[in-house]
């Protein structure tokens, strides 16, 4: 089963979606190449949306389209990285972004506060590495697909202990049924996978 399939069946069936062959174009256009065809597929399946509500991925079409996010993002960060350059404090910016040549290519966030970017550093875009700029601190590389990647966050977040969430030191400051109640409510602990659109 290839991760694509294996994220499809743990975050369930997608709402029907009314499909446009031409809805990359623009973006495709935008960027000067075809983006990865697993990240295409997902999102024109599920749509914009949430994944295990914290991982943020953004179609073409509907209330934030995926282009508008980019060029936003894109100069955001270029101008950091290039105000880090100009002060020499480059090692955590080691990328530049788009338009740049080989520049990074904006596809989503998470809650956490990383955003997350292809590396097309193939010619082929179903080759590419993903990205996460973690809080603007540093980066880290991951090889892709993009559904590698989602599969992994999803995961992660459905295998952290029953008290993840809650600060360690509030921890002494809880009764037993207290946490079982922040379980219970979903407030702590493992992830359920979902996709919640918007």
């Amino acid at each position: 089963m290839s991760s694509l399939d294996e994220l499809r069946a743990l975050l369930g069936k997608p709402a029907r979606r009314q499909l446009n062959p031409n809805d990359w174009n623009e973006v495709e256009q935008h960027i000067g190449t075809a983006l990865p065809s697993d990240f295409k597929t997902f999102l024109d399946a599920y749509g914009s949306g949430v994944l295990s509500g914290e991982l943020v991925v953004f179609h073409p079409r509907g209330s934030s389209p995926l282009l508008e996010r980019m060029r936003t993002t894109h100069e955001m960060f270029s101008d950091r990285r290039d105000r880090a350059l100009r002060r020499g404090d480059s090692p955590h910016i080691p990328y530049p972004f788009h338009p740049a040549a080989g520049g990074l290519i904006s596809w989503g966030y998470d809650y956490s506060g990383d955003e997350h970017f292809f590396l097309p550093c193939d010619p082929n875009p179903d080759l590419w590495k993903i990205v996460t700029m973690v809080h603007e601190e540093g980066c880290e590389t991951f090889d892709g697909p993009f559904s590698d990647f989602a599969l992994g966050f999803v995961r992660r977040l459905l295998d952290v202990d029953q008290y993840h969430g809650i600060e360690p030191e509030a921890l002494e400051f809880l009764e037993p049924e207290d946490l079982e109640e922040l379980v219970a409510a979903g407030e702590i602990g493992p992830v359920q996978p979902s996709f919640e659109p918007f």
